[in-house]
């Protein structure tokens, strides 16, 4: 989630991405994303197993900013809102 490219970023896991993003967008979540807006999913990777998922997200918390940017514009070079796709 960001709220603006190349803006704040936020990286979390959901076995429900729909409904997850909805909450954010919406402002239903304190915390972190609502505190800075992130309101637009602009990257995600799919996962067969939650621990993997959530392996995946701590290796890549432990990212330099440049490298998260760099996989989202590979996917997503526009950084639009990839919420529909959903759908």
């Amino acid at each position: 989630m960001a709220n603006k490219r190349n803006g704040t970023l936020y990286l979390g896991v959901t076995s429900d991405l729909a409904a997850r993003v909805h909450q954010h967008r919406n402002g239903l979540i304190d915390g972190f994303s609502k505190q800075y807006g992130c309101t637009l999913l602009v990257w995600f990777e799919a996962h067969d197993d939650l621990q993997e998922a959530r392996r995946r997200e701590l290796q890549i918390k432990k990212w330099k900013r440049d490298w998260k940017l760099e996989l989202i514009e590979a996917e997503n070079p526009q950084w639009k809102d990839l919420y529909a796709t959903l759908f």
